[in-house]
């Protein structure tokens, strides 16, 4: 909070827009929204369903922050013989049920079932977005309030009580506008990130020769032979890790790197362990130092997560890491066939205490490949997709980190 002088603090948020000065209030959301409940006609009169008027259920909503089509619909009949009523434009749909707190705007008006306790917000003294973008405050309060034996549920006379920290409606639309802009962003970038995702599942179906086939369906210019059937093990060494004894403090924190299966999955390449071991370490266990461009290769419940050396490494005993022989297989190639890796190692492992695939086995896979140049122009077209798709997916993460501290800062 800003001080307006050494004793007295004012009432406002940390970071605020320019040309706003009066405290926010203190006020009862229902001083501010009707707060209204749904219903649902009977399912058991045709004559109340398929109509003209949007029915919503909780399922529907908690992805979008507006919604303008539902997946059922009520006629006149229907609405008249239930508890549903018109919700207008701009009504914030809040999910008063096991799922508290989902929330997304009206942009056409509609009814809900009775799973909502929707805010009708009055036009003179709160803006729909505002309110909107107070989401968490939203779903906290419903979730602490609410009450039920067979379902927790909240209230409309609950959530009419609920306190709100408010400012003069035209602070709120320009902080509504602000969040509402920041939502569409964010929702560009996911969508963008997610057409990226796809269109690198359409090629990895495309750009691997399907079962019997000998070439792929899509192929990059210049290659025309066929594919070989090889086994993995004739292109590449599987190599399994030790862990030293951890009693033992002489073979700790050195200079090796030393991973763990839930440390790989989520990106490519890794070049930092969390753990580290000695030479004296290494020498003592079953642990073997990997090389640049190894795939590792979880081995255990958790099969199938892999992730491409950029620097020396071993590994604890959760691995089968495929070190690719330089002449035979591509590094980026082999790792992009992960979902291939990953089925045969879950169908072919076995175990009583946990599913675990042996080198044995792995080195026994069937994988069809073409000659090395081939594999290297492949390797490199999943790499740059990758990289692409990664690097929206920092713009991604980081665009929802920044809109976390407006939320903090922008409200009390």
């Amino acid at each position: 909070m800003a001080k307006i002088d050494d004793s007295v603090k004012k009432e406002v948020p940390e970071l605020r827009f320019k040309g706003f000065t009066d405290d926010w209030e203190e006020r009862k959301l229902g001083e501010l929204a009707n707060i209204v409940g749904g219903g649902t006609p009977s399912t058991s009169n045709p004559e109340y369903w398929d109509g003209d008027i949007d029915w919503y259920a909780p399922a529907e909503i908690g992805e979008q922050s507006y919604v303008s089509k539902s997946k059922k619909t009520i006629t006149e009949l229907g609405l008249k013989n239930s508890s549903a009523r018109i919700l207008p434009v701009g009504t914030v749909l809040f999910t008063s049920r096991a799922g508290i707190g989902n929330t997304a705007i009206l942009a056409k008006e509609a009814t809900t079932n009775q799973g909502f306790q929707s805010i009708v917000p009055d036009q003179n003294k709160l803006d729909s977005y505002f309110i909107f973008s107070r989401t968490n405050e939203l779903k906290r309060y419903g979730e602490v309030t609410g009450a039920g034996s067979t379902f927790v549920e909240v209230s409309g006379k609950q959530m009419s009580k609920m306190s709100i920290m408010v400012p003069e409606l035209s602070e709120q639309q320009k902080i509504g506008s602000f969040f509402k802009q920041l939502d569409e962003t964010i929702t560009l970038h996911q969508r963008k990130l997610d057409l990226l995702k796809e269109q690198k599942k359409g090629f990895l179906q495309k750009m691997f020769p399907k079962n019997g086939a000998k070439v792929p369906e899509l192929r990059l210019k210049g290659f025309t032979d066929d594919w070989e059937e090889r086994k993995l093990g004739e292109l590449a060494n599987l190599v399994g890790g030790g862990t030293p004894r951890t009693s033992n403090p002489e073979y700790w924190d050195g200079d090796i790197d030393w991973y763990a299966p839930a440390e790989i999955g989520e990106q490519s390449y890794v070049s930092k362990s969390k753990k580290t071991i000695t030479e004296l370490g290494l020498k003592n266990s079953s642990a073997r130092i990997l090389p640049v461009g190894t795939v590792l290769f979880t081995s255990r419940a958790g099969i199938g997560n892999t992730a491409i050396l950029a620097k020396e490494a071993t590994t604890n005993q959760g691995y089968l890491s495929i070190v690719p022989d330089q002449n035979k297989l591509d590094s980026y190639f082999i790792f992009s066939r992960t979902n291939e890796l990953k089925r045969y190692g879950e169908v072919t492992g076995a175990g009583s205490t946990f599913v675990e695939v042996s080198g044995k086995q792995m080195s026994k896979m069937s994988i069809m490949v073409p000659e090395l140049s081939e594999q290297q122009k492949i390797g490199l077209f999943f790499k740059h997709l990758d990289d692409t798709i990664t690097f929206h997916q920092r713009k991604l993460d980081l665009l929802k980190e920044q809109k976390k501290g407006f939320l903090q800062k922008m409200f009390i």
